[in-house]
C-alpha cells in the first residue's frame, strides 16, 4: 500500500517556526519527486514546493521563497518543509505528494502532475 503521511502541523503565534514532515512508505522513494500544498479556508489548494529525490531540484511559488525551505532525508525516505517567520495567513492544511514523472518547470506546481497525497496537516498561525 502507498502511503504518505504528513506530521508536524499545530498552533503556533506569528513570526515562529515549524518544521513539517512527509514521510512515505510503500513506493521506492528515490524513484518519486514530492510536492507540498496548502489550502487555507475557502481557499484553492496552491503549490508551496517541490524537491526532486534523486536529481536534487527544487522548485518553490514565489510568495514562499525565503521564508520556507524543503529538503529531504534519503535514508528515512521522508521530506521536509522548514516554516519559518510564520504569518496568520500561512494558516491551512498543508499536504505532500508524489509524482514519479520529471516534469517540465511550468508543470510543477500542477496538482494533477501527482499521483499519492497524504491526508494532510492542520499549520494555524495566531497573530
Amino acid at each position: 500500500q502507498v502511503l504518505l503521511v504528513e506530521t508536524g502541523g499545530g498552533l503556533v503565534q506569528a513570526g515562529d517556526s515549524l518544521r513539517l514532515s512527509c514521510e512515505g512508505s510503500g513506493l521506492t522513494f528515490g524513484m518519486y519527486a514530492v510536492g507540498w500544498f496548502r489550502q487555507a479556508p475557502g481557499k484553492e489548494r496552491e503549490f508551496v514546493a517541490r524537491i526532486r529525490w534523486s536529481a536534487g531540484s527544487i522548485h518553490y511559488a514565489d510568495s514562499m521563497k525565503g521564508r520556507f525551505t524543503v529538503s529531504r532525508d534519503n535514508d528515512n525516505n521522508t521530506v521536509y518543509l522548514q516554516m519559518n517567520s510564520l504569518k496568520p495567513e500561512d494558516t491551512a492544511i498543508y499536504y505532500c505528494a508524489a509524482d514519479a514523472a520529471v516534469r517540465r518547470h511550468d508543470a510543477v506546481a500542477l496538482e494533477h502532475s501527482y499521483e499519492v497525497w497524504g491526508q494532510g496537516t492542520q499549520v494555524t498561525v495566531s497573530s
